[in-house]
């Protein structure tokens, strides 16, 4: 269900990317660093749902305040004429890396954990064959 909910909105993003003008030079800037804040907390959502403390209200409150703080803090560098989104873009970047860290090793861990059960049960094969 959940591939099937992927690749919908894959198609679907790529429909509407084809048929939406581009977005001016003006404006880039801001999608930019919102897709920067709402990435940053996708990949701490996975993180916390792999550390099993996941909580949807913090997700949303988090996907969103972090979407317009960013903004906001490029609206007001760019009134002030000081590149401020620059700091949230390095500070959004290191907190994605973290997150995916974690996920990276829960998975190379549970890898790990697999090819030893199978080495393991593969080892016990192997005596039993010996013993017959």
């Amino acid at each position: 269900m959940i591939y099937l909910s992927i690749i919908l909105g894959c198609i679907l993003g790529a429909i509407v990317g084809m048929n939406v003008p581009i977005i001016s030079y003006t404006y880039s800037t801001y999608l930019a660093i919102a897709v920067i804040a709402a990435l940053d907390s996708v990949f701490g959502g996975i993180s916390s749902v792999l550390k099993g403390t996941f909580d949807l209200k913090i997700f949303l409150s988090g996907f969103f305040v972090n979407s317009i703080l960013s903004i906001l803090l490029t609206q007001l560098g760019q009134k002030l004429n000081v590149d401020i989104y620059l700091a949230a873009i390095f500070v959004f970047v290191s907190r994605m890396f973290n997150n995916l860290t974690i996920i990276r090793r829960h998975y190379v861990e549970k890898w790990s954990e697999r090819i030893g059960k199978l080495k393991q049960i593969k080892s016990e094969d192997d005596k039993t064959k010996s013993n017959i």
